[in-house]
This record gives structure tokens, C-alpha cells and sequence, in this order.
């Protein structure tokens, strides 16, 4: 089924522990009409942890980011977020997003608005920040970025390297718990992927926690915590960066690596 509701409302998981996990995916199923893109997917992220989802196209790892950010309903399973049951809370997304942000693969800026515009609206329409507070948010998260000189530059006057930076920005600003990456750099020219891929890494650096699709196996073997490969709607594989490229890992995601890698 495809409802956006569920009988049950959310609940908490049981003797929620100081060391749960910050993100809980149970048993995710999902359907495209007759196509059964999730099957039966779970996966743990910690805070802090930095988990990348790796694998063919069209096995589900964007389709997976969706639903935990509540873009696509979930028709079976359960995504617990600091606890607390949101698989199917569509009431509460606005709420929820604020505490993960996305970034998605085509920046979704705002043509009309600068860099430092893009950023400061929801700071302002969500969070009730002053313009000159949220100017002050945009132009910090700017310099970590690495982009402090183009505050005032339009996205059609920057390129897409920096463009999606301002993305990330973006998303910073609502100061979220767990940041979703769904391929961040496929749009981009290859001279500038390294750069937005360093301020990923950066963030995991410092501790923020997140969950990232991609095919960039530099940036995996770099900022991973953890490798999850999937295939056919299923999560075939995890294991830590180190043991998934040092070869301790199944033939099918060994064949997928060596392939990527060569």
C-alpha cells in the first residue's frame, strides 16, 4: 500500500539508550506501482558517524534517503530519528526537517536571491531569526564553506561547485542533527567535485553526522565510518571503511568495488 498515513501514531522506542542509535531503519519496504524498489532495508547510524551508501544505479539509495527525510511514504518498516518513531509523520515533517537536512543532487537555490539570501530564509521563516542575525548565520556558514567572498553573488553567477555549497550552507543553517547527501556531485564538472567533497568531509571531520549516497569512492575510503552496499532494493553489505577496502567484504560488493575502482 501507499498511503501517506499510518493506522498507529508514532511511538518511541522502548528504553531508549544514551548510545542509540540517531537514526534507526527497520525492514524499509517501498513500491513504485509494480516496482519493489526497498526491500525489507536496515541500517543504524550513530551519532557522529558518517555513513555512505554505495552501489549500482536504481538499488534504492536515493529512494532510501527519501523516505527517512519523509519525501516518499514508506509502505512498510519503521525509521525511529533520536527515538522516536517518524516513519510516515507527514504532520510533523516541517518539524523534522529541521533537524535533517538534505542536500540533493541540483542545489534547488532560489535564482531570484544571492548566496547569502538562499541562506538566511528559513533561518528567518522557520527559526524567527532577525535579518541581521540570520545575515550573520550565512556569512559564518559561508566561511566554512569556503566560498566568504560570494555572499552576495546570484547562483546563476557562480559555478556548481560552489553552488552546491551554498546548498550545504543552506541545510547548516537550520542546525540539524543528521545531514542526508544524495549524490552531491553528479551534476557537477570533475574539476569541481573535490571541492565540495572537502567540505563533507570537513563537516564528518567535526563530528556531524551523516548519511551520504555516492559513487565517489575517494570520499568514502577518506570520511566513512561505514560502508552499506546495495543492490536490487536490498542492503547486501556493511562494514567498516577499513575492512570494506581492504577486501573483507562479500564477492558481489568486491566485484562492484573493483569495477568502480578500475
Amino acid at each position: 500500500m501507499n498511503d501517506t498515513t499510518r493506522a498507529d501514531p508514532p511511538t518511541r522506542r522502548p528504553a531508549t539508550r544514551a548510545d542509540a542509535p540517531l537514526l534507526e531503519i527497520v525492514g524499509i519496504d517501498k513500491s513504485f506501482g509494480q516496482s519493489r524498489i526497498l526491500k525489507g532495508c536496515s541500517l543504524d547510524v550513530r551519532r557522529g558517524e558518517t555513513v555512505v551508501l554505495i552501489g549500482p544505479s536504481g538499488s534504492g539509495k536515493s529512494t532510501l534517503l527519501r523516505c527517512v527525510n519523509l519525501l516518499e511514504p514508506a509502505d512498510g518498516g519503521d525509521i525511529f530519528f533520536e527515538g522516536a518513531n517518524i516513519t510516515g509523520d507527514f504532520a510533523n515533517a516541517a518539524r523534522i526537517r529541521r533537524e535533517i537536512g538534505m542536500v540533493f543532487q541540483n542545489f534547488e537555490l532560489f535564482q531570484h536571491l544571492s548566496a547569502a539570501q538562499n541562506i538566511m530564509l528559513a533561518p528567518m521563516k522557520v527559526l524567527g531569526l532577525s535579518r541581521a542575525d540570520a545575515h550573520d548565520v550565512a556569512l559564518d556558514l559561508l566561511r566554512k564553506v569556503r566560498i566568504s567572498d560570494k555572499a552576495d553573488a546570484f547562483p546563476d553567477e557562480l559555478s556548481g561547485g560552489q553552488q552546491q555549497r551554498v546548498a550545504i550552507a543552506r541545510a547548516l543553517a537550520m542546525k540539524p542533527k543528521l545531514m542526508l547527501y544524495d549524490e552531491p556531485t553528479s551534476a557537477l564538472d570533475p574539476e569541481m567535485i573535490r571541492e565540495v567533497l572537502d567540505v563533507m568531509a570537513d563537516l564528518s571531520a567535526e563530528g556531524m553526522t551523516s548519511l551520504v549516497v555516492t559513487h565517489e569512492m575517494g570520499f568514502a575510503r577518506r570520511a566513512a565510518d561505514k560502508i552499506v552496499f546495495m543492490e536490487d532494493g536490498r542492503i547486501v553489505e556493511t562494514a567498516s571503511s577499513e575492512a570494506f577496502f581492504g577486501g573483507s567484504v562479500n564477492e558481489r560488493a568486491q566485484r562492484f568495488l573493483d569495477q568502480i575502482l578500475h
